[in-house]
């Protein structure tokens, strides 16, 4: 399927200097930023508190969102689990407050929006020990919401977040390369890697430069992201050897323009369909999906970008030729013999 056709190949590689120069002075900046900015990591790396809630119907995630902000705790997360009726809530950790005193804050400021009142109850643990338990209840003696939990997520767990995150992008990276290297040549395999990881750091880049939180689910952005841009890649390398053997007379640059021409009706509609999904996500995802989906869209723009101008003139300047690709004929002898011009 073809939105259209290029009929003449466009000389990119001629200019595949100035792409990958703006590429470095791109990636410097990302690092710049990285270095002298830092990321702003979310409560999952950074510690704090998490109080799930049980309303007694479908939860208002927004208005209970709004709710809490309002208590001045800073940045928090507000999001549905298990079902319309749970809600969990993080809190950042905060050096002039205790943890009980956040979650006491938070289940009053519930309880009084659904015209509720808190009060305490005696109930009997597990272990038949008598312990007093805060309960919302209205005027006519119901209960619209519940404590369910509340705990603190301490920064040991937020340090082998971390690690285990670091542990992931790596296993990815590594699973890449064999990848490439295998299906194609390690020069492919270099050169698609660079690619990657140029799309990941500036992403991270665009996170440090403005401050957006990095959660959990950036950081699942970002491992997809690291699958989409090599399949963008995957799909030039591979018609760079189909062009590599049809077309005998072209050389390495014109193989790579050829290649990557011939895909760009295959990349608008394939990176226009994703694009417009992640931008649903922008709009209607509302603030748990939004650095999701932010870390997406630029992950698709610059894979693009990686993929066409970076990974393919790389692997150019590694000096892939038609003989990488190409297994050369055995017996150029006698054209009677059956055997003749039979391949490697």
């Amino acid at each position: 399927m073809e939105l259209f056709r290029i009929k003449r190949d466009l000389p990119l590689m001629k200019h595949a200097l100035i792409f990958n120069v703006i590429s470095f002075v791109t990636f410097a900046a990302a690092v710049f930023f990285l270095v002298t900015r830092g990321l702003h990591f979310s409560i999952e790396f950074k510690g704090g508190t998490v109080i799930e809630a049980e309303y007694a119907q479908a939860a208002e995630v927004e208005k209970t969102r709004q709710l809490v902000e309002k208590l001045g705790f800073g940045e928090v997360q507000v999001q549905n689990f298990g079902s319309t009726r749970d809600v969990m809530i993080r809190l950042p950790l905060l050096p002039d407050i205790k943890q009980t005193e956040q979650v006491d804050l938070v289940f009053d400021a519930l309880c009084k929006a659904e015209s509720g009142s808190i009060s305490q109850r005696q109930i009997v643990s597990d272990k038949g020990e008598a312990i007093s338990k805060q309960v919302c209840m209205t005027t006519a003696g119901l209960e619209p919401i519940k404590l369910s939990r509340s705990e603190v997520v301490g920064p040991a767990v937020g340090a082998e977040l971390a690690l285990d995150a670091a542990k992931a992008l790596l296993a990815t990276v590594i699973g890449i390369m064999i990848y490439l290297a295998f299906r194609f040549e390690w020069k492919f395999a270099v050169a698609g890697i660079i690619a990657n990881l140029h799309d990941v750091v500036i992403i991270l880049g665009f996170f440090a430069f403005f401050q957006w939180e990095f959660s959990l689910a950036v950081l699942a952005a970002i491992l997809a992201v690291l699958g989409y841009s090599v399949n963008e890649s995957v799909v030039i390398f591979d018609r760079v050897r189909e062009a590599f053997r049809k077309y005998r007379k072209l050389n390495t640059h014109e193989v790579i323009d050829h290649a990557i021409t011939s895909t760009m009706s295959r990349t608008f509609i394939t990176h226009g369909s994703t694009q417009l999904m992640v931008l649903s996500m922008l709009i209607f995802g509302g603030p748990t999906l939004h650095y999701f989906a932010v870390a997406l869209t630029i992950g698709i723009c610059f894979g693009i970008y990686s993929s066409v101008f970076v990974a393919a003139a790389i692997a150019m300047w590694l000096g892939v030729k038609r003989e990488d690709l190409v297994a050369a004929p055995v017996n150029k002898g006698d054209p009677d013999d059956p055997n003749a011009g039979a391949l490697v």
